[in-house]
């Protein structure tokens, strides 16, 4: 399987261009310009050079390890700009193109992946970019194992081999169809011998991470601020990535804002230039303000509820039946957001390659869901909630404020779940505390999402063989995660794919609510700012400002 696409590959992209052409419709916003660009203001001629670019998140990084663990998208946010990958994902089609990696090809069986590399890149501590440095970072995340959010891409690897100095053959030992994709990500992201030689654990601050991207850390203060300053040497951006050559800012400063309404104020007070996660809410506002927006529907597994498979509830299917027939998908969608944010159809949302209807598994109907526990032997008992064999039918949901609207929802799934007969007790903390929730296996249900252009994103969340944070035993659906990764033509492996949401949907292992669109908030002085293809912050190699 060469670089250019074949006939099957070409079908595949044509529909993941419907597909984002659907999410557009889905998400256009009063006057708001297409997806991942920015709308029209009086703007200068061009680009102008110079400047500080101060840009507000909800959340610390936590690590900028670009292959560790940290608060999802506002730690991509920052670690994106450090690290280059070997290839591009362009958002229009979801195509892959050349950036560290000249061209590439892969075996029929897809087992090997064959890169050529640049021969003009150095890493920001002036050491040149090689195969060596492409080995080196990928036997490092295999290394680090279940340290590293990147390692389930690396299942069944057997070894990166330097071929010569500008090439490489990744090996595994079973298919791995999805790889390609996956070198086009932040977790994948390229680093120096240098951040190499410190110990995994040790990198979260930044200060051991050289890679060869358009910035490098001037300083981390924990839940408050990253500083990065630009590179003057940077010249090794995307060809397809219009306009992207070396920052035009000289500097960008992500400062830590949780609280939306604070984001907000700080953006129309002119002390911030740039925002993310902008409140439903305020999109209007800005929007008719003067404030434009930068948005894009995001691909990877939509916002809903996800059951613990090993709790005595999350692996009852008569609960997790019921529990999806008593939620409102589209009353959640319609109170906590706006209709820039679809309801889901799928597990995964619109914009991303391979995803299929399953909205016939998908019913919303509170009357059945009582039916569905009474006929099981569930009793109603004096409180109004349901118990069996004296266990009452109260689960822990635990959710995250990555996402502001994400309160809203859990309460009125709590609500919706509370008028059936189900006492669900919601758990909330912050990221570190989550994650360990995750790992200890103490809950029943997840609230939560994952961003990904490519739907190997379902076997990343839900495969045991994976971080198995749900711990789903499900012999079908891990048969077909493995099965879609392990099939090189695309149209094949989209029908794997479909075969995989289908599963998850029916069996309720997963209740998908609604799709999110990623918004920034952008001062009318700040140009060029860019979604990717995972609907997370590009490079800021584009922005500038008046």
């Amino acid at each position: 399987m060469s670089q250019s696409p074949s006939p099957a590959r070409a079908r595949v992209l044509r529909v993941a261009a419907l597909a984002l052409t659907l999410g557009l419709a889905l998400t256009a916003c009063s006057s708001g310009s297409p997806e991942g660009t920015e709308p029209s203001t009086s703007a200068s001629s061009g680009p102008v050079d110079g400047g500080d670019l101060v840009f507000a998140i909800g959340n610390d990084p936590i690590s900028l390890n670009p292959s560790g663990t940290g608060s999802g998208n506002d730690t991509l946010y920052v670690t994106r700009q450090l690290v280059d990958s070997l290839l591009w994902q362009d958002p229009s089609d979801g195509s892959l193109e050349p950036w560290l990696a000249t061209g590439w090809s892969s075996s029929d069986d897809a087992t090997e992946h064959t890169f050529t590399l640049r021969d003009d890149v150095t890493f920001s501590d002036g050491t040149p970019f090689t195969a060596e440095s492409v080995k080196a970072t990928f036997d490092d995340i295999v290394a680090a194992g279940a340290k590293s959010s990147a390692a389930p891409s690396f299942v069944g690897y057997t070894g990166t081999t330097v071929v010569d100095e500008h090439t490489v053959t990744v090996a595994f030992g079973t298919p791995n169809a999805a790889f390609p994709q996956a070198v086009s990500t932040v977790a994948l992201g390229i680093v120096a011998a240098s951040t190499i030689a410190v110990p995994f654990d040790d990198r979260a601050d930044g200060s051991a991470v050289v890679g060869t991207g358009p910035f490098v850390l001037d300083h981390y203060t924990k839940d408050t601020e990253t500083v990065l300053e630009a590179r003057d040497d940077y010249a090794w951006a995307p060809e397809a990535r219009t306009d992207a050559g070396a920052p035009h800012v000289d500097s960008v400063t992500f400062q830590v804002a949780p609280e939306a309404s604070v984001r907000t104020g700080s953006l129309t007070s002119g002390q911030v230039q740039v925002i993310g996660g902008v409140q439903p809410t305020d999109i209007a506002t800005l929007e008719q303000s003067g404030f434009p927006l930068v948005h894009r529907a995001n691909p990877g597994i939509t916002f809903g509820l996800t059951f613990n498979g090993a709790s005595p509830l999350g692996s009852d299917p008569v609960v997790r039946e019921a529990i999806g027939l008593a939620i409102d998908p589209t009353e959640v969608r319609d109170t906590a957001l706006t209709d820039g944010f679809a309801v889901a159809t799928s597990v995964l949302a619109s914009t991303t390659p391979g995803v299929a209807d399953v909205s016939e598994h998908l019913d919303s109907d509170p009357a059945k869901a009582a039916e569905v526990l009474e006929d099981a032997g569930w009793e109603k008992g004096a409180d109004g909630i349901y118990a069996k064999d004296g266990v009452r039918l109260a689960p822990t949901l635990v959710w995250i404020t990555n996402f502001s609207p994400n309160q809203t929802s859990v309460e009125l799934l709590q609500a919706e779940l509370k008028a059936v007969g189900i006492d669900v007790t919601l758990w909330s903390g912050a990221v570190p505390d989550f994650q360990a929730k995750l790992k200890s296996g103490e809950f029943d249900l997840v609230w939560g999402n994952l961003s990904r252009a490519d739907g190997d994103v379902l076997r990343t969340q839900y495969s045991t063989a994976a971080t198995n944070y749900y711990r789903i035993d499900d012999p079908e659906l891990e048969g077909l995660l493995q099965e879609q990764l392990a099939t090189s033509d695309p149209a094949a492996r989209d029908a794997v794919l479909a075969e995989a949401q289908e599963r998850l949907a029916s069996q309720h292992w997963v209740l998908p609510v609604h799709e999110l669109t990623t918004y920034l908030g952008l001062s009318p002085d700040v140009h060029g700012v860019e979604l990717g293809a995972d609907s997370r912050l590009d490079q800021l190699t584009t922005a500038w400002l008046d």
